[in-house]
């Protein structure tokens, strides 16, 4: 039975990982986000407490 003698298909499954990981990581590194993340203001106004009428 061939097909479990894991010699030939292993070290092809596990060096095609290995370059499919190496592909992703730097096609994700090189990513730019097109929206850059900026600063919150820091002056939040606490806001007004609404007056109920029927307290």
């Amino acid at each position: 039975m061939p097909q479990l003698n894991p010699g030939p298909w292993f070290a092809i499954f596990l060096m095609s990982w290995i370059v499919f990981l190496l592909i992703l990581t730097f096609k994700i590194s090189n990513f730019n986000n097109l929206n850059e993340p900026t600063m919150q203001n820091k002056n939040v106004k606490k806001p007004e407490s609404w007056i109920w009428p029927w307290i």
